[in-house]
């Protein structure tokens, strides 16, 4: 076995889990296979957050199996540890439910000494004489003799050492959801709320800084949590409330990092201390994505979300006190169970009063073993028509909002982070892409170089 691909889908976090799976491949001898090449192993990282990411996960992993027959399989991430029935018509080599047990499956196929596990959790019996068949030198274990170190080794993946293939390099510090939102199955999937230390997190943003990446990006399933036991904020440590802040600033500080980013928040994770650091680092991007998901309260309650409307728009405006023109971002879920048209309105005003420079735009799908699924059956569905119309109404609002913010930056001087060539473009600190190719001697850039430039109209790139 000598070449391998990872094919990733979701979230941020799971592009961070396929870097350490990368990261372990390479540790052990296998080289990444080119676009061309026929993998001898190829690790999809699942996701399975909404219906439809579980379905497109699906269709990804048959695509995979249809175009590469003599390559070994391996799937992971959330759709296996999802329900059942979306792993059952799947035919594959080695299903790994327990990411414990991944680096070790990892390391040890890639030399030839992988044991088998025959059961539900790791693969298919099926699945066994095929990868024997590819692989005689393998070993077979039965369920009843587990090895000590196969239970006990690889708790977690390594740490890494480069973010391979991209300008900015996402950084994982916290995993883990027990908040239960009532149209989410995170809690259900990645159960365990757990926290990075400190010093780790700290060598492996300085792993990040030496390999040249200019931007680190701190990402968790609830970053806010950082820190604590739980995401259920009214059992939260209040001793701890400033570790992410703390956190931060130590990060900030570290020499060599241009930008530091933080990833997804709800409102009353942006504590007074962790404004005091943003605002004290000139290497923080003045951007924060704060998750509103409806502007109606009666939608909120339904959601089962941990801040009101008032709290949103309250942090909004400290946001707004502390930074000259901040980027907030924001997800909208549009069409949950029982959202009436004056619901969605209310959604509609509260994106216009904070003024978002991007809003991701979610049309709600029942996602079987949650409690929306439940509420949906007391309170009836919004038609799928009507969730088409209201989302291409946001959107819209979107587009406009967007082009507004964008506009009222011309004339700031940003740091660019350059993600794409040929034309040159980059990402400012507020998070939209510059067109830097109209000035001559910005034309010899490279991919991951960081320039300064006064951002003028003719700039500002339209819908990216």
């Amino acid at each position: 076995m000598k070449t391998f691909a990872v094919q990733t889908l979701g979230c941020k976090v799971n592009q961070y889990e396929s870097q350490q799976i990368r990261q372990i491949l390479e540790q052990s001898g296998l080289i990444a296979a080119e676009p061309a090449q026929r993998p001898d192993l190829i690790v999809v990282n699942t996701c399975c957050v909404t219906h439809i990411a579980s379905s497109k996960s699906r269709q990804s992993i048959r695509k995979v199996r249809k175009a590469h027959p003599d390559s070994i399989v391996i799937v992971t991430g959330c759709l296996p540890v999802g329900p059942d029935d979306e792993t059952g018509t799947l035919d594959n080599d080695i299903i790994v439910k327990d990411k414990r047990t991944l680096s070790l499956i990892l390391e040890r196929l890639s030399k030839k000494q992988l044991f088998l596990l025959n059961n539900a959790n790791h693969s298919k019996p099926r699945n066994l004489s095929k990868i024997k068949d590819k692989n005689p030198n393998l070993t077979h274990l039965s369920a009843q003799k587990h090895p000590k170190e196969l239970l006990t080794s690889a708790d977690s993946l390594p740490i890494l050492t480069r973010f391979t293939g991209q300008s900015r390099a996402f950084l994982k510090v916290q995993d883990g959801c027990d908040a239960y939102c009532t149209y989410c199955i995170i809690p259900k999937i990645r159960t365990v709320v757990c926290n990075k230390p400190v010093k780790t997190v700290l060598k492996e943003a300085g792993n990040l800084i030496r390999a040249g990446h200019k931007e680190i990006v701190l990402t968790g399933i609830f970053l806010g949590a950082y820190g604590q036991k739980t995401a259920r904020r009214k059992k939260w440590d209040s001793a701890k409330l400033d570790s992410l802040a703390g956190l931060v600033d130590k990060i900030a500080d570290l020499e060599g990092l241009k930008r530091l980013r933080i990833s997804s928040l709800e409102p009353l994770d942006v504590t007074n201390r962790l404004l005091e650091v943003m605002a004290a680092h000139d290497n923080i991007a003045p951007h924060l994505h704060l998750s509103l998901q409806s502007g109606s309260a009666a939608v909120l309650k339904k959601m089962a979300r941990q801040y009101t409307i008032e709290d949103f728009l309250r942090v909004v405006e400290k946001i707004k006190r502390v930074f000259d023109r901040p980027a907030i971002t924001t997800d909208i879920i549009v069409g949950f169970p029982g959202e009436t048209e004056g619901d969605f309105q209310q959604t509609i005003n509260v994106a216009k009063e904070v003024g978002f420079s991007k809003i991701h735009t979610f049309s709600f799908s029942i996602r079987k073993n949650t409690a929306a699924e439940k509420i949906a059956k007391l309170l009836g569905t919004v038609s799928p028509q009507e969730i088409k119309r209201r989302s291409t109404v946001l959107q819209q609002l979107d587009t406009e909002l967007q082009q507004h913010f964008r506009q009222s930056c011309t004339g700031l001087t940003e740091t660019i982070l350059i993600e794409k060539i040929n034309p040159p473009r980059g990402r400012c600190s507020r998070y939209f892409m510059v067109d830097v190719g109209g000035q001559p001697k910005r034309r010899c850039v490279k991919k991951g170089d960081v320039v300064d430039i006064t951002i003028l109209e003719k700039n500002l790139l339209a819908g990216i």
